[in-house]
């Protein structure tokens, strides 16, 4: 056998059953399979803790035990291992009743993505007040390669979140409405705040290459009575936003 056929058939047997793979047979490769299955809820736990703070760690474990099972890692790095547990708790009947927890598991990632995300100068108001009111209007901004943002509408999200991020023994009563999140890193920690719908429409439109008025319309599209001066501020503040790298070309 191959090399690399060899390892192709040792990776898989570890997660698999009932593997086929003749040394699976071994005493010895029991034990290897546990620790790497361990890693690898391990590795879970470590990456999606205000879940885990949430259920506790026999739940979450258990679940992630049946996670690793049916999507073992890919990548060596197992500070991305996990990318597709939001999707996998959505569909995993025993969290059911726990309807929250996707979310708080997307925003779990979206601080991994921040993370790791590449570095980038965000635009702040000093440089803005600069250009022209024609030039704003035009100008395309981008949000920073580290920033992170969703919109909950039928949950306190962001607020289940942040408690548990911060391990907070807050027994505050939940006010049960929609929320948004934005997670960003513009220097050298992961920053988070609430974030509107505005904030998250804006967003979304300089994702998308339009230019500042465009997205300052779908901002107020989403949210009536969003205050774009607000807006623009509060995500300056948060360093959420740079050049777009077209505009730094025709500069």
């Amino acid at each position: 056998m191959k090399p690399a056929t060899f390892q192709s058939h040792f990776a898989a047997a570890l997660f698999d059953v009932r593997p086929s793979f003749e040394l699976a047979s071994q005493p010895a490769f029991a034990v290897y399979r546990n620790t790497v299955m361990k890693g690898c809820i391990d590795a879970l736990e470590a990456n999606y803790p205000s879940v885990a703070r949430l259920v506790g760690s026999d739940w979450f474990r258990a679940a992630a035990a049946v996670h690793v099972a049916a999507r073992p890692p890919h990548d060596g790095r197992m500070l991305c291992y996990g990318a597709d547990f939001a999707g996998f708790l959505a569909g995993f009947e025993p969290a059911a009743d726990l309807p929250y927890l996707p979310g708080v598991a997307r925003l779990d990632h979206s601080w991994t993505q921040a993370h790791t995300a590449a570095d980038a100068h965000a635009i702040d108001g000093a440089w803005l007040a600069t250009l022209s009111p024609e030039a704003l209007g035009t100008l395309r901004i981008a949000p920073h390669p580290a920033a992170r943002w969703h919109w909950f509408p039928d949950a306190p999200i962001f607020t289940i979140w942040e408690r548990n991020r911060n391990a907070s023994d807050s027994t505050e009563e939940l006010d049960w409405h929609g929320e948004g999140a934005l997670l960003t890193r513009p220097r050298d920690a992961v920053t988070w705040r609430g974030a509107s719908l505005g904030d998250c429409a804006f967003l979304d439109a300089c994702a998308d290459g339009k230019p500042l008025g465009d997205a300052a319309v779908a901002a107020v599209t989403a949210q009536a009575d969003c205050d774009i001066a607000d807006l623009l501020a509060g995500l300056l503040r948060a360093g959420a936003l740079v050049v777009a790298p077209s505009a730094e070309r025709a500069s």
